[in-house]
């Protein structure tokens, strides 16, 4: 069966970037002029998973308000004559069905994910996280559909990490299949650098099988006291096989205040409305500080 729907977790507190998320999503933080969950979106609608659930928690309003219909700006924009705008606002609450459940707990990734149960059903599904933004000429996701429609099983979005960074991710330990592709044999969760089986890290780009929900409802809170989609994960290795994908594309980690800078920069960098000025900006700003 193909993939048709996405599952967007979103329920974090954004920690990180405090205090711009004490009272504000931190999905809804902008990369340049458009707010990163919409980039996590765009992903999933370019590859056809127009069926999207977006897992919140309390205090993410603005997401729901993001993606609905706001008649009285549009129609405000219309009286502007600003009809480009009237578009823009306007493709965004059409660009998918977008569902929503609540996370009322911290519960962990995992936890999350198996809020999505009853919505997902008995059909596989994607997994998009949030802060792991790629820019690719094919979508990430739609490179790991290729893999998901050959193989039948579940595919990990995977990167090469240097060894001392083992302690954020969760790594696994497989057999190379190809330059690209991974046969998943373990996965631990953000093991110490001398423990990690491999530096081959999953990063927030999944396709799962029905099969994952049910070991979600059987996983144990493990790392942080939390239910780890990792945990899920090693377990669905019992019973299906499971691959790793290294993508084509460049990958942010906009969690990080570094990752979210350089995502800003780049892309500002190729809009074809901001590269120019934005560019002398910078090699004027270079040149004063040198």
């Amino acid at each position: 069966m193909p993939v048709k729907k996405a599952i967007i977790p979103a329920a974090g507190l954004g920690t990180r970037f405090l205090p711009a998320t004490k009272a504000s999503p931190k999905e809804m933080l902008t990369i340049v002029d458009k707010p990163a969950i919409q980039y996590v979106t765009e992903e999933a609608v370019n590859a056809g998973l127009k069926s999207i659930l977006i897992v919140t928690g309390r205090g993410k309003e603005a997401i729901e308000n993001h993606f609905d219909v706001s008649y009285e700006l549009e129609r405000f924009l219309e009286e502007k004559g600003k009809y480009k705008e009237v578009e823009l606002v306007r493709n965004i609450a059409e660009m998918a069905e977008v569902y929503y459940v609540r996370q009322k707990e911290a519960l962990g990734l995992g936890h999350a994910v198996l809020c999505a149960k009853s919505w997902a059903r008995e059909d596989p599904f994607a997994v998009f996280l949030g802060d792991d933004i790629i820019f690719s000429r094919k979508p990430c996701i739609s490179q790991m559909m290729e893999i998901f429609e050959e193989k039948k099983c579940s595919v990990l979005g995977v990167i090469e990490i240097d060894k001392n960074e083992t302690s954020k991710y969760g790594i696994i330990e497989g057999v190379e299949v190809n330059g690209q592709l991974i046969e998943v044999k373990d996965i631990v969760e953000k093991p110490d650098p001398k423990d990690a089986p491999s530096s081959t890290a999953v990063i927030g780009r999944y396709l799962f099988t029905p099969g994952i929900m049910r070991e979600l409802e059987q996983t144990k809170p493990g790392v942080g006291g939390e239910i780890q989609l990792t945990d899920a994960i090693r377990s669905l290795l019992k019973n299906e096989k499971v691959y790793a994908y290294r993508f084509e594309g460049k990958r942010y980690d906009i969690g990080d205040k570094l990752g979210f800078l350089e995502a800003t920069v780049e892309l500002a960098l190729e809009r074809e409305d901001l590269k120019d000025a934005f560019r002398e900006y910078l090699n004027k700003l270079m040149a004063v500080k040198d």
